[in-house]
């Protein structure tokens, strides 16, 4: 049954337009023979015109340029036997806008032509009651009037769709856009915490028989740190699902969350050093998160992956730029570093910004990330 209601509707409002139209048609014409005594009474002819004309026009969505001709031809018929003025006219008008509309504009336009040329050369034929110049002038400036108008319509349309496409297309990029950036978020949140995480969990293992008492720490730092990753991936998953909960405890990561990053990451065993120059003040939200998790980012690749002893942690507040360095002294390393995951994630968050990220070895060799975020 539901599927069948969209199809009888549809037929519905298929035959309507060409009943209606008839019915008016049929009835305009009559009512004006009453007082045009000097034009051809109606009959059975002028009723089959009208039938065509308007019957027509139930193909008119899948036969367009066809129903056309054929208002065409019985309009045409309709005028050279001189029936009565009236609204005749209704269907080719129809089919004109239609036609026009759909994209085929030189078949309106001939259309048009034809019916006008049809009109006054047949009359010149058949010796019909001629025109004035007058007449036959203002009978041409109407079609005229009546295509530039079903042009004015089809531009319209145009311009409405073209507008909503913009639409459609700018509401897909700024989700694509924000798809990006949760994928960013997730990544570097699970990244970290999952690292100091097994970090911590090494070490508990390798404790936990030879010196229990100090495995103690690295449990409370499993527990502190999968503890930090559930609260953001809640918040992060919040926002996919666009609930009606509470809004989460804690706020957009941030700068002011570096005390505790360095924090965590210092439990994991990796001793980091804040140098901060320039004069701290509050950043626009985008790239204060930015920078953050750029941070947050470059940490986590020197646990996991530059068996390092310390790392330092360089802000410089600037003028117009933030810049963020993250050195290490890790193990030596030689030719040029190589862009993993998560590098590409933090220079996709500094060239969001309009910033910029580089990847370059120190004189020992370790890695040496530096990124700068114009304000």
């Amino acid at each position: 049954m539901s599927t069948a209601e969209p199809t009888v509707g549809a037929r519905v409002r298929r035959v309507a337009l060409p009943a209606v139209l008839m019915l008016v048609t049929i009835g305009g014409s009559f009512a004006a023979s009453r007082n045009a005594h000097d034009r051809r009474p109606a009959d059975w002819i002028m009723v089959v015109l009208l039938v065509i004309g308007a019957g027509s026009l139930y193909w008119l969505r899948s036969r367009p340029v066809a129903v056309l001709w054929v208002t065409v031809v019985s309009t045409l018929v309709y005028m050279l036997r001189e029936y009565p003025y009236g609204p005749v006219i209704f269907s080719f008008v129809i089919a004109v806008f239609t036609v026009i509309r759909s994209g085929h504009r030189l078949a309106g336009w001939l259309g048009i032509v034809a019916l006008y040329a049809g009109h006054v050369l047949g009359r010149l034929v058949l010796n019909i009651n001629q025109q004035g110049v007058y007449q036959v002038l203002l009978v041409g400036t109407c079609f005229v009037v009546l295509g530039f108008l079903a042009e004015l319509f089809r531009g319209h349309r145009e311009r409405v769709a073209a507008a909503n496409k913009t639409k459609r297309e700018a509401e897909l990029r700024r989700a694509g856009e924000e798809r990006l950036r949760i994928a960013q978020e997730l990544h570097d949140v699970v990244a970290h915490h999952i690292s100091l995480i097994n970090v911590q969990a090494s070490t508990a293992l390798h404790l936990v028989d030879r010196q229990p008492e100090q495995a103690a720490p690295a449990l409370a730092a499993i527990k502190d740190a999968s503890k930090e990753a559930l609260v953001e991936l809640r918040s992060i998953v919040g926002v996919l699902r666009q609930s009606d909960e509470a809004a989460p405890r804690q706020p957009v990561a941030g700068l002011d969350g570096l005390d505790q990053l360095i924090n965590r990451t210092s439990m994991a065993g990796l001793e980091v050093h804040a140098i901060i120059r320039g004069e701290p003040r509050p950043l626009p939200t985008g790239l204060d998160r930015a920078a953050f998790r750029i941070i947050q980012e470059s940490l986590t690749n020197v646990v996991r992956h530059a068996k390092a002893k310390a790392a330092t942690v360089r802000i410089q507040y600037g003028e117009e730029s933030l810049v963020v360095q993250v050195d290490d002294d890790g193990t030596a390393l030689t030719g040029p570093p190589k862009d993993g995951n998560g590098i590409v994630g933090m220079r996709e968050r500094a060239t969001a910004l309009g910033g910029t990220l580089t990847t370059t070895r120190t004189p020992t060799g370790s890695l040496r990330i530096t990124a700068t975020l114009p304000l």
